[in-house]
This record gives C-alpha cells, structure tokens and sequence, in this order.
C-alpha cells in the first residue's frame, strides 16, 4: 500500500465543552454571591426596622405627653436614653456639657445654637410656642434615632 492509499482522515479537534453546566468551582462561587447578597439585603432590612421602631417610641412617647412642657421633658428623657448607648457618662453631663454631647458629630449645632436648647429649660416654662416644641422635636427625633442605632 501507497501512503495515498491509507484510510487516513484528517486530525479533528474535539468539541469544545458546553456552557451548561458550570463547573463545581462556579457553582460554589454563584453560592457565595447570592449567600452574600441575602445577608446584606437582611441587614439593611434590619436597621431600617431598627429605625422605624426607634422612630415609633419617639413618636408614641411624645405624643403620650399633654402639655408642651410635659413633651420636651419627655424628648428629654428619650435623649437621655439613647445618649447612655453612646456615652456613659450622659447622666451626669448637664447644661452646655447636655448640649455640647447632643451636638457631637453634627455638621452644624442645633442643639447648643438652635432649637435644641429648649431642652435646658423649656420642661420648666409655664407657656412655649408651639413652633419651637415642633422644631424641637424634628432635631430631637432625628438625634434619638440616630442614637438607638449605636450598640452600647
């Protein structure tokens, strides 16, 4: 036999493999992404109840409260309240020292230069206006909140 006549075919490559399935490797990657994924969107699910929670004592404990006076004593307390996760020396602190902790991280004071200085003394005044309680309690409920999200 003549090399012309030799059943020969030519060299194939083989088919290459499929997309579907992956590989082990992959699969354990695509878990760990999604694993990942579920427990971000857990937390972030978490602290906005936290928050929203946070939000809804302020809320019902203020509301509870009669009088003007009677509500900025009760922001008060709650202020207080959330400060003990933060400092463990706020049950001390009063006046100025109060107020200069409440405006601790704070871009601008409101609390030494604004409308947070009712609370030194507006739980004492007979009458207050019912803007400044308001504006109070917009900057008092954003503080507790932001406050009851620190672990102590």
């Amino acid at each position: 036999m003549t090399p012309v006549q030799l059943p020969l075919r030519d060299v194939h490559e083989p088919v290459a493999p499929g997309w579907w399935p992956p590989a082990p490797g992959w699969w354990f990657v695509f878990g760990a992404v999604v694993l990942i994924v579920l427990v971000l969107a857990w937390l972030r699910w978490r602290r906005a109840r936290r928050r929203r929670r946070a939000g809804e004592l302020f809320d019902r404990t203020v509301a509870a409260a009669v009088t003007a006076p009677e509500q900025v004593a009760a922001m008060s307390a709650l202020l207080r309240r959330a400060a003990r996760r933060r400092a463990a020396d706020a049950d001390i602190r009063r006046d100025e020292a109060w107020l200069q902790l409440l405006d601790e991280g704070l871009e601008h004071p409101v609390f030494a230069t604004g409308a947070g200085r009712l609370l030194l003394e507006g739980a004492f005044r007979a009458r207050l206006d019912a803007a400044e309680v308001d504006a109070l309690r917009t900057v008092a409920r954003a503080r507790f909140v932001d406050w009851m999200q620190v672990r102590g």
